[in-house]
């Protein structure tokens, strides 16, 4: 069995907690008071109590730590070292479209490089955490990252920009590159969980750019404890930086890099 320290404990818990809630908003999803935030781009009301209930449990459980928070941005702790970086609801528009596919998503980072993290699907109940040195777990069972050696068997992800936005060209650019590569692509909408999916092994690569630190912190530290390679698309180091985000195993990562260049250099504006 599995044994997780106090410090992944208190973010399984506190997660848990905040899920309750989410839980039962998705089941009333239409009774949901939602405000904009920008083009197809949504808070509700869901998200903004999760975040309150994971500030108070993470806070409770570490009192001198900084927060990151996708809502209330970055909060100042006694502690300068360590802070929690949080998204409280990623997957906010399957969320109230009423699609069962998102999570809460938590890291501790030490001097801003994730050393334990959370990726939790309430619905389906399946925690994917990791600790630095330690390994990646899905519950009780040690993850490893796809086997996979061959583009042709991969089944990969992404995500498209919103319409209009030249990000979005470049994405139907790379799609038109990666497509005839690969056996699929699939296209989800929460990018904790395509980072988890494929330190499972569920997904053999993902791919995406212009990502924020609260959606990729925990899931690049599950890729590298299920031993993958994640970089920025270009190849870089500074992923949780730019959150352009490549991860695969160590055999595909560089065929999907040299495939996501090629796009372009096609042409495609970065």
């Amino acid at each position: 069995m599995a044994l997780r320290s106090a410090l992944v404990n208190v973010m399984a818990q506190a997660a848990k907690r905040a899920a309750r809630g989410l839980v039962h908003d998705f089941g009333e999803v239409e009774q949901l008071q939602v405000s904009k935030k920008g083009p197809a781009d949504f808070v509700s009301n869901a998200d903004l109590k999760a975040e309150r209930v994971l500030r108070q449990e993470l806070g409770k459980a570490r009192p001198d730590w900084g927060f990151l928070l996708e809502e209330s941005g970055a909060i100042a702790g006694k502690d300068a070292e360590h802070r929690w970086v949080v998204d409280p609801l990623d997957g906010t528009l399957n969320f109230l479209h009423g699609i069962p596919h998102f999570a809460i998503t938590i890291a501790a980072e030490r001097r801003e490089e994730p050393v334990a993290g959370i990726v939790y699907d309430p619905i389906r109940d399946e925690l994917f955490w990791a600790e630095k040195g330690q390994g990646a777990y899905l519950n009780e069972r040690r993850l490893r990252v796809s086997g996979r050696k061959r583009l042709e068997d991969a089944v990969v992800a992404t995500c498209l920009p919103r319409p209009g936005e030249e990000r979005q060209r470049r994405g139907l650019a790379e799609l038109a590159v990666v497509m005839p590569e690969v056996a699929e692509v699939r296209r989800f909408g929460s990018a904790a969980l395509d980072l988890a999916y494929t330190a499972a092994g569920r997904y053999d690569a993902y791919w995406e750019w212009s990502l924020k630190r609260w959606d990729i912190s925990a899931g690049v530290l599950l890729m590298r404890e299920a031993g993958g390679l994640v970089s920025e698309i270009d190849g870089g180091h500074k992923v949780l930086e730019t959150g352009n985000v490549l991860a695969a195993n160590d055999v595909l990562h560089e065929p999907m890099r040299r495939l996501l260049a090629r796009a372009r250099k096609a042409g495609v504006k970065t």
